[in-house]
């Protein structure tokens, strides 16, 4: 038991690193080079870097240092040992690997193919590293303390909380100073939005794509086979309830199913073999709690 304990343990920081790999990856190769802003405290630092050229990994442990302190009492102190170990790890990248990456590399890669293209890659790149650090009960601090400390206690999405204060984070860049003109910076505070939609979007698929939910309200008379085949070969619950057709004034029994997004397609098949005829709504929901789904946050 000790020994499985030990190499799970292992495997979790091996995890962490990887995802921390390529966040620090996405910035050093396609936001940095190009001058852009991104959102969360490496965004913050960044900016900083550009207006004194005092180097992003040194700002990124500072601010880092500070919200962790906040944060240990709030995630409790397991949390805080992935995230002081991610964020010694993540300055480390952050001042190696732009040593490392051949110049040459990082202008054909990224510089050659143009900022929105960097952009794009860069959060989505970025995104999965997050979402790699998330998977093991890590972050790569900063904003991500934020974001999961107000999931903790409300089903909000990570991806929106940090959405929302990338906006504001991106948006200093019009009055913070920095070199070009006040177009250059308008672009450069687009490709910044661009780049935190990118990141939003692509670390709730990655946190919580095979959680998405449906609803299924199916209307047949076969009914019966297909809630038989739903419990046995699906292995989902079915509540069936009585209804009547208000047009037809016919009884009616109605079967509701809750299930994954991704058993969707293997659900609307096996519906079909059973009855061809039958009529189907089908609706996303936000939230599923209980046996088989998430667990309700205190």
């Amino acid at each position: 038991m000790e020994k499985n304990k030990v190499l799970s343990t292992l495997k979790s920081y091996a995890i962490i690193t990887l995802g921390l790999f390529f966040y620090v990856l996405a910035w050093t190769v396609f936001v940095i080079p190009h001058h852009l802003v991104g959102g969360g405290v490496t965004g913050i630092s960044a900016v900083i870097q550009y207006c004194t050229g005092f180097h992003v990994s040194y700002s990124f442990f500072l601010i880092n240092a500070v919200l962790l302190l906040i944060s240990l009492k709030v995630l409790g102190p397991a949390f805080g040992v992935k995230t002081i170990y991610a964020m010694v790890v993540a300055t480390i990248l952050l001042r190696v690997l732009p040593m490392v990456i051949p110049e040459e590399f990082i202008r054909i890669i990224a510089l050659e193919n143009g900022k929105l293209l960097s952009v794009i890659i860069g959060g989505a790149l970025s995104a999965l590293g997050i979402s790699l650090t998330f998977s093991q009960g890590g972050s790569s601090g900063g904003t991500d303390i934020i974001a999961l400390m107000i999931n903790k206690y409300r089903a909000i999405s990570p991806g929106k909380i940090l959405l929302i204060l990338d906006i504001f984070i991106i948006g200093s860049t019009l009055i913070v100073p920095t070199e070009g003109s006040w177009g250059e910076r308008f672009a450069n505070l687009v490709y910044g939005y661009v780049m935190a939609g990118v990141f939003s979007y692509s670390l709730d698929l990655f946190v919580s794509g095979s959680k998405q939910s449906v609803q299924i309200l199916i209307f047949s008379k076969n009914y019966e086979k297909i809630a038989d085949r739903i419990t046995s070969e699906l292995h989902r619950g079915v509540t069936a309830l009585n209804g009547k057709g208000w047009y037809t004034k016919a009884d009616a029994t109605v079967l509701v199913i809750i299930a994954r997004k991704h058993e969707l397609k293997f659900l609307l098949n096996l519906v079909k073999e059973e009855d061809p005829q039958a009529f189907l709504s089908v609706g996303s929901v936000t939230g599923v709690y209980g046996a088989g789904f998430d667990v309700i946050k205190k």
